[in-house]
């Protein structure tokens, strides 16, 4: 095999790349903080309803088990119809079933709504993903990607700052109202604003395509390496993200609007991180490996001494420090894919990988949920080092760069490494 080239500089975004970053930074933090006000609704939900730790886990997994299922479908109707149009149906139905939650009167209704609600986000990352691999090159695709994640960080800090008053004061139901109403205004802003794709540049010869469509992708051994990548590093995410707020409040006393107050450090540390990772992974174009593996390494260390912590402070701290290592983590998994297929392809590529990470939201919360009934939250926490372990491993053993991925598909070779992919003009949404 040839010696990696050396890094690349990075590349800058144009005026349109830019508004679509910020656009869909937008439909990302409200895509977040809807499905993470949950979390903070649990103990309330929980007494109200009169549910166990386990049916509290169920709850949530109930969001990710539809979530999951969609990724794949979603990134394939946005390869169809266009990822403008299929972010804007996804922002208008998940805010509907996001007001819909706070009606909920029983566990079961609750279970439903909370099912119905995931497949309408399902069906947004793959569109996302496509909206920003057809506004930018690829030597900017994982910088902008990176930032636009970033915004999950952002929303774990937006989330228990603006639900947790809401709560404490008007009731759970009242935060899935409020936060409905935001995310009707994120698509108005998405239909009026968001760019059309880049058109090939003159003289560009057409790009290769794949003759398998979508099978392509999912019948490929590498690409669901990628998605089991990301299923470990979401172990982490959504292990975290579910039973830290119930762990601060239950077991160690703190309040809800103090436990959303200490989420802005390890929140702010993983937002951080997601933008580093991302231009990491652009200048290394690829070779994930470098960087997953030493950051799932410091992570796994971190999340042992975190289930082990005596104080609070020391919690936060470690769990800050294991936050800020998988994070860095997040933007790699996708790039050697988002770099290498070709654009009729990259919604169901992007749909693949995120089911993988999605699944492990219907893994993670209510295995959680069980070992911390059985043995207590320790024994839940310790649970995520399987996480940054199995991410470690695949990091190692899936292609590392554009040339030997595309091999492994039966891809052809593009034109030139840094062309502008032609693109059809969207209809508008």
């Amino acid at each position: 095999m040839a010696p990696p080239s050396p890094p690349r500089a990075r590349e800058r975004l144009d005026r349109g790349a830019k508004i679509t970053v910020a656009l869909l930074f937008g439909a990302w933090l409200i895509d977040y903080v809807d499905r993470l006000v949950i979390n903070l609704a649990l103990p309330s939900i929980g007494d109200e309803f009169d549910l166990s730790r386990t049916e509290q886990g169920i709850a949530v997994s109930a969001f990710f088990l539809a979530y999951a299922a969609c990724q794949i479908p979603g990134g394939m109707l946005a390869d169809r119809f266009g990822a403008k149009r299929v972010t804007c149906w996804a922002l208008l139905i998940w805010s509907a079933f996001t007001a819909l939650t706070g009606f909920a009167g029983s566990f079961a209704i609750l279970l439903v709504v909370r099912f119905l609600f995931g497949a309408a986000e399902g069906i947004f990352p793959g569109a996302s993903m496509k909206a920003i691999t057809e506004r930018t090159t690829p030597g900017q695709r994982m910088s902008a990607n990176g930032v636009v994640q970033s915004s999950n960080a952002v929303g774990a800090v937006v989330a228990p700052l603006l639900a947790a008053p809401l709560i404490v004061h008007f009731g759970w139901r009242s935060a899935f109202f409020t936060v409905a109403g935001v995310g009707v205004f994120v698509l108005v802003a998405v239909r009026l604003w968001l760019p059309e794709p880049k058109a090939a540049p003159a003289g560009a010869g057409p790009a290769p395509t794949a003759t398998g469509g979508a099978r392509t992708v999912l019948r490929s051994p590498a690409m669901w390496g990628f998605a089991a990548m990301f299923f470990g590093y979401d172990i982490i995410v959504w292990g975290l993200n579910t039973w830290v707020p119930s762990y601060l409040s239950q077991d160690r006393g703190i309040s809800l609007t103090s436990a959303g107050a200490l989420s802005v450090i390890p929140a702010g540390a993983a937002a951080v991180a997601v933008i580093v990772g991302g231009r990491l992974a652009d200048r290394l174009e690829g070779r994930q490996r470098l960087i997953v593996v030493p950051s799932m390494s410091v992570a796994a260390i971190a999340l042992i001494l975190m289930a082990t912590a005596p104080t609070t402070s020391a919690f936060i701290a470690w769990m800050s420090v294991a936050t800020a290592a998988s994070s860095l983590s997040y933007m790699p998994v996708y790039a050697v894919p988002l770099r290498s297929l070709p654009p009729e392809l990259t919604g169901a590529g992007a749909g693949l990988i995120t089911f993988g990470g999605q699944f492990a939201g219907v893994v993670a919360p209510t295995a959680m949920g069980l070992l911390a009934d059985a043995a207590g939250f320790g024994a839940a926490f310790g649970f995520l080092v399987l996480g940054a372990v199995l991410a470690a491993v695949l990091a190692v053993v899936t292609p590392q760069d554009s040339a030997s991925f595309r091999r492994s598909l039966g891809l052809p070779e593009p034109p030139s490494p840094d062309a502008v992919e032609p693109v059809e003009s969207e209809q508008h949404a």
